[in-house]
């Protein structure tokens, strides 16, 4: 068993925003389409297609760092931090007198970030476990998952 408080803060967010949307086909495409436009420009010698490829670049991440920003200071549920418990059963989360439990084989996929293990519970919403946030405990939280989730579903490198 292994309890957790967390704070999710605006960097948490952008972290996860950023994994999940390059790790999807609209963030590999358009990260496709800007260096396309790139290598159009060094090679036609036109360089409007290099306005689009940075722009193309640019846009993606630029919007994600400011919907984190927004999203944490609009929703109520980033303000106060999350109780997370991790046992046999599965993932309990609580915050005030709202609690939700996801037994492990409901989860989608754990992965990992240099900054945060992030737990889906489903194909596009989270748990976000800061390692910051973490102290002693990424081990045990990394071993609790693995131990619970099929290897195929845990993509955590330490």
């Amino acid at each position: 068993m292994l309890e957790l408080e967390v704070k999710i803060e605006a960097k948490d967010l952008y972290d996860y925003l950023l994994m999940h949307t390059y790790n999807s086909a609209s963030g590999v495409t358009g990260t496709a389409a800007g260096a396309v436009f790139i290598l159009l420009a060094v090679f036609t010698g036109r360089w409007i297609f290099i306005l689009f490829g940075i722009l193309l670049l640019v846009y993606l991440p630029w919007t994600l760092f400011l919907k984190s920003r927004q999203q944490v200071l609009k929703n109520p549920s980033f303000q106060q931090p999350l109780h997370y418990l991790l046992d046999e059963e599965g993932l309990s989360i609580s915050q005030g007198q709202e609690r939700v439990q996801y037994l492990w084989d409901e989860l989608y996929k754990a992965v990992s970030t240099g900054r945060s293990i992030i737990v889906y519970t489903s194909p596009v919403n989270a748990t976000i476990f800061p390692k910051r946030q973490m102290e002693d405990k990424t081990a045990d939280l990394i071993q609790i998952i693995s131990t619970h989730m099929p290897p195929k579903k845990v993509k955590i490198r330490t």
